[in-house]
């Protein structure tokens, strides 16, 4: 499941991340990488508010379509 299609406020784990080199690297620098817990905090004007490794951060909705999640 992407991490677009997630209900708010519910952790799951990532199962991988997919799209262009860039964008992963990106993400992998945010802490965000295979087997980490990532909880979709809410959804404000399109963007995907996230907590990460104790972090919030925003992202897109390309990046959160490219953030696979374990079912």
């Amino acid at each position: 499941m992407q991490l677009s299609k997630a209900a708010i406020g519910q952790t799951f784990k990532i199962e991988r991340v997919e799209g262009k080199e860039k964008v992963k690297k990106f993400l992998f620098t945010l802490g965000c990488f295979e087997g980490e817990e990532i909880t979709l905090i809410s959804k404000l004007a399109g963007n995907y508010i996230v907590n990460i490794k104790d972090s919030r951060y925003a992202l897109d909705e390309s990046m959160a379509k490219s953030i696979i999640l374990e079912a």
